[in-house]
């Protein structure tokens, strides 16, 4: 089992900001409010798209925003909502909130879609604030914020490419080449105990998943060696890439090599022998190779039947014919993507699913500070940001709300008195017994 990682960041659009605005039409007397409301933000929403495998484009992008809404316009007139934001994730990704670890969705099924951030409302208009007392009102709201948060993305897989062969053919040495891996490497048998995988990049856009497997000797069906712990990884791979040392380095012949590893694959599962296979012709910068190469081909000529077996001359040393064996992997792998049936992964433990919720914050807390008295409030903040505290009618507005809140009688509970500095946020005001707030900041 392998878990792939991405940490993002995430945020909705901000809603569009209202105006303020009045008729002005030749021969319309006392036209009235006319500013309109701003546009709603648009959503971030993450889709399962079936044709994606790793988590590999969010090594690159790290952060994902939403489109903002239009401001709202005159002749009451609404400013346009923005479009959503579609980011694609492989299936099988969970989704977590990285402040609260909670888990906020296991995506499984293709075209399934989750709002992972909201856009924020736009803005009221001056229209909205008409009353019989105030039939012309300076007053407008600011767009609302769209959600943010940091979020990990796990990606529990299987690998799509298995690299299979004899102890010591160079297989570790070939995923750290074509990936970010970093395997234990070393000159003796069984160097890897446990699979180590990678996400490949193939450097067009496509990438897959590569394990380097645990070496496999004979007798490996009957659990000889790490037998059944290899052979249950190899069973969950698409494509089987067969690393031989094709210089001999070991003393050992490489096509005996290639009929040893595949007679242990068909004897522990038959259905192996199906599995698309490349061979990965490896140490050809070693003199002596392009000899066993031609002798190779001969040899598998002889046997190999009406079965297709494409070889790919490699050095995982000097890199040659890398990148020509990435393209081959991933060719081979996009034409059986869909026809190999891999096994359910029985390994995945049961998950916690939560949904997000928006938690409305109405309490506040008063501290002092240095003489000020420091409202602190997650409603109160947002309601700031959102008042366009620029007018007469607004402070008046924001006044009344306060006090309905029973933020005045507080302040005096605490001791302020007529003249005394208020903070809430970044602005700062006079207090004042008659229950009025002067901005100052």
């Amino acid at each position: 089992m392998f878990v792939d990682k991405a940490k993002i960041f995430v945020k909705g659009g901000d809603g569009g900001d209202g105006i303020v605005s009045f008729r002005r039409e030749k021969y319309v007397e006392n036209g009235g409010p006319a500013g309109g409301d701003g546009g709603r933000g648009g959503d971030l929403i993450f889709q399962v798209d079936e044709g994606l495998r790793t988590l590999m484009d969010f090594r690159y992008q790290k952060h994902f925003k939403a489109d903002r809404g239009e401001r709202g316009k005159v002749k009451s007139m609404h400013g346009a909502g923005a479009e959503d934001t579609i980011v694609r994730i492989p299936p099988g990704t969970v989704i977590i909130d990285d402040d609260t670890q909670e888990i906020i969705a296991d995506m499984t099924r293709h075209g399934q879609k989750i709002v992972i951030a909201k856009g924020g409302r736009g803005g009221r208009g001056n229209i909205r604030f008409a009353t019989q007392s105030n039939p012309a009102p300076y007053i407008s709201e600011n767009g609302e914020e769209g959600q943010e948060r940091w979020v990990v993305l796990e990606l529990k897989v299987m690998a799509d490419v298995g690299l299979v062969g004899f102890p010591s053919v160079g297989k570790s040495t070939l995923l750290s080449v074509v990936s970010g891996a970093k395997p234990k490497i070393g000159a003796y048998h069984f160097t890897t105990i446990t699979p180590n995988l990678g996400v490949v990049d193939v450097g067009d856009g496509r990438s897959f998943v590569m394990a380097d497997l645990p070496g496999l000797i004979e007798g490996a069906h009957e659990g000889v060696g790490l037998g059944h712990e290899f052979l249950r990884h190899v069973e969950r791979t698409r494509v089987i890439i067969h690393v031989i040392d094709m210089a001999a380095s070991e003393g050992r012949d490489p096509f005996d090599d290639w009929q040893k590893i595949n007679a242990e694959l068909v004897l522990y599962n038959a259905k192996l022998a199906d599995r698309p296979q490349i061979i990965a012709a490896n140490k050809m910068d070693m003199p002596g190779s392009e000899e066993q190469l031609e002798l190779f081909k001969q040899q598998l000529e002889e046997v190999r039947g009406e079965r297709e077996y494409q070889i790919v001359p490699i050095s995982s040393l000097t890199k040659q014919g890398i990148q020509e064996f990435l393209y081959k992997a991933a060719d081979v792998l996009d034409t059986v993507a869909e026809q190999v049936e891999i096994e359910d992964v029985k390994e995945v433990a049961e998950r916690k699913v939560y949904s997000y919720e928006k938690r409305e914050e109405t309490t506040f807390t008063i501290h002092k500070e240095d003489e000020v008295f420091v409202i602190v409030s997650e409603g109160i903040d947002n309601y700031m940001k959102r008042m366009n505290l620029n007018s007469y009618d607004a402070v008046m507005r924001f006044a009344r709300t306060m006090r309905k809140m029973g933020v005045d009688a507080a302040l005096r509970k605490q001791g302020a008195k007529d003249g005394d500095m208020v903070r809430i946020g970044d602005f700062a005001f006079e207090f004042f017994e008659g229950n009025d707030y002067n901005p100052n900041g």
